[in-house]
């Protein structure tokens, strides 16, 4: 392939001896003479490792040069990727404008360009951008976006040091695009690449690089609260984080990496209580750890706001233990929220047949009467009456038996704590705790009758 690249500095350097490597013919595009004059030479504009050899070897071979004229690098490739920096301010927002501005020169590249072009946005971006970059260049060129042109999102994942090695050896390549075309010609880019290629929405892809960067940054913070923590006890720290990663199980896996309702259980409330108690005992300050409780608690509060915001009297729930498949009501996360709607009004229904059948033979009816009273005697077994006597249907736990909730029960509305469902057709009105609609029924739409007012204070 044909590929220009925008931006000649950390990002851009390392694409284009790397895409070179793959075989491809890479024109570098950059405002700076000496940066082109470099590339030119065969020599690399940064300092990293294996760098200056692949530089030297796609010069020699002729599929790597560079030039300042933004015009001769479109017109000569099929697709161009932008790598430009994006600085932050003080505040935090990040400054685009060099983003922006090589939008309008590929625009004015691609206004007397008549193949199809593909743009691709490498830089760490939020998301929104695609769609702003491919106004500027439908604005400046004339050209329409999806007849002429397309927008992508290709975001890097490279460290500093092993960036060339991290590009040759991704977890995967990510691509966000809503182009069927686009999608053909980076999978041909990147054909020779090893791991998983995802196409995603735009959107998501734009967003990957703030994510994983965050929780890296959230593992080391961790890590260093425990080494102090360690460190007051006299512990080795690092013999405990070794032991820690080898449990790929949960530790080092996709457990738990699925977002939706707050934890709950006999374990994960009372250990990290206990651990932060154990600090604040020590003297150690350990910020991070100290936030995790208050974050799940406004995770129950998200969950009341939403049921509130249905307006409606008479609310189900569907699962009162704090997971599926057992009966255990230790720090369920759903009691605190269904206490608190009793305290402001609401009728309660609540469905739990595990709940329900201990309850009965006596397993946990001592606990259920002495924490629970209040909910004593509006936990049942029976499905359907909870649901027909309820206009607002909470689903808390995954239980198959939930999945034919939207067919059996229409017109109500239901808010989904654990992603119960993946997609929906319903003619009611569905609200998922932390993720977009996915209901395409134009009943959700329909404004909802309230039965019961919040008060604004």
């Amino acid at each position: 392939m044909n590929i220009s690249i925008f931006g000649l500095g950390y990002v851009g350097c390392v694409g284009a001896a790397c895409c070179a490597r793959l075989g491809h013919h890479v024109i570098g595009n950059d405002i700076s003479e000496n940066r082109v004059n470099l590339i030119n030479q065969g020599k690399p504009t940064i300092i990293e490792t294996d760098i200056e050899e692949l530089v030297r070897s796609a010069h020699d071979q002729g599929l790597l040069e560079a030039t300042m004229d933004h015009r001769y690098a479109v017109h000569n490739s099929e697709l161009s990727i932008i790598a430009v920096g994006t600085p932050i301010s003080r505040e935090g927002h990040l400054d685009l404008s060099y983003i922006y501005g090589v939008a309008r020169q590929i625009g004015e590249a691609l206004a007397d360009k008549d193949e199809f072009h593909i743009i691709a946005i490498r830089s760490t971006v939020l998301p929104g951008t695609s769609v702003k970059v491919g106004e500027i260049i439908e604005e400046v060129s004339g050209k329409v976006r999806g007849e002429d042109f397309t927008v992508v999102s290709n975001p890097e994942f490279l460290r500093e040091g092993t960036a060339v090695h991290d590009y040759m050896n991704p977890p995967f390549t990510l691509i966000g695009t809503d182009s069927e075309y686009a999608e053909r010609k980076f999978r041909e880019l990147y054909k020779d690449i090893p791991g998983e290629f995802i196409a995603a929405d735009i959107e998501v892809a734009e967003i990957m690089k703030y994510v994983n960067n965050t929780y890296h940054g959230l593992k080391i913070a961790f890590t260093n609260e425990v080494g102090n923590i360690c460190k007051a006890l006299g512990i080795d720290s690092h013999k405990v984080m070794e032991i820690f990663c080898k449990d790929r199980q949960l530790n080092l896996s996709p457990y738990y990496f699925k977002p939706g309702f707050a934890y709950g259980g006999s374990c994960l409330p009372k250990d990290s209580k206990a651990l932060r108690t154990l600090a604040h005992d020590l003297y150690v300050d350990v910020p991070v750890i100290n936030a995790i409780n208050p974050s799940n608690e406004r995770q129950k509060k998200n969950a009341v706001d939403i049921i509130e915001s249905k307006g409606q009297r008479r609310i189900g729930i569907l699962g009162l233990s704090f997971k599926s498949g057992t009966d255990d009501l230790r720090c369920s996360p759903i009691i605190d929220v269904a206490e608190i709607l009793l305290g402001k009004g609401y009728e309660i229904r609540i469905y739990d047949k595990n709940v329900r059948i201990s309850q009965t033979a006596g397993i946990n009816a001592d606990f259920i009467t002495a924490k629970l009273p209040h909910l004593y005697e509006i936990i049942s077994d029976d499905l359907d009456t909870v649901c027909e006597e309820s206009d607002v249907l909470v689903v808390t736990n995954k239980e198959k038996e939930f999945a034919e909730i939207p067919a059996r029960y229409p017109h109500k509305c239901i808010v989904d704590l654990v992603r119960q469902f993946t997609e929906l057709d319903y003619d009611g009105n569905y609200e998922g705790i932390s993720w977009e609609n996915i209901n395409i029924n134009p009943a959700q739409q329909k404004k909802i009758v309230r039965t019961m007012i919040k008060a604004e204070f």
